[in-house]
């Protein structure tokens, strides 16, 4: 494993794994969401993300968390792992909740309420995203690692194994 891509639904828990994987690996870890979002909440454009996506996949090595589909099967291709977590979506919901208030490594701000559209977003993502996510990982299959984790606990016993390594 030497770049690996976490994926899945907001409020998985895709953060705080892929802040451990990367204690557990020595691996650098990049949050897309930290290289879309300005610090003033509004976004670089898509040539530009696309360019900074660019310098990151040649790299010898990485952890990639974060979603944003439109570039999702540039960074399955690229990777030699996929981690998916396929959590139900009430854990989500409450994974979103409970970072209420808290600072994020993979943020630049502290949310202090709901996002109404993040919300939706986590409520539609079985339906709207997921199919979506195993057709690419289904298609890129052959010579990677697919690692898919239905529960936290699952996440949890991943790195145990890691660090027992």
């Amino acid at each position: 494993m030497k770049k690996i891509i976490v994926i899945g639904c907001p409020g998985s828990g895709k953060s705080t794994f892929s802040r451990k994987l990367r204690d557990s690996t020595g691996l650098s870890l990049f949050y897309l969401d930290a290289i879309w979002h300005r610090p003033d909440r509004t976004h670089i454009s898509r040539d530009e993300f696309d360019e900074r996506l660019g310098e990151l996949l040649p790299q010898e090595s990485w952890i990639i968390d974060g979603n944003y589909s439109r570039t999702l099967e540039r960074r399955i291709k690229a990777s030699d792992t996929v981690i998916l977590f396929d959590l139900p979506t009430e854990i989500c919901l409450e994974g979103v909740i409970s970072r209420i208030g808290k600072p994020r490594e993979d943020m630049h701000w502290c949310d202090t309420s709901p996002d109404s559209l993040l919300i939706r977003s986590i409520e539609t993502f079985k339906e709207k995203e997921l199919p979506h996510i195993y057709d690419l990982i289904d298609k890129y299959r052959d010579g990677k690692n697919i690692v898919i984790f239905e529960s936290r606990a699952e996440a949890d016993n991943f790195i145990e194994y890691l660090n027992c390594k």
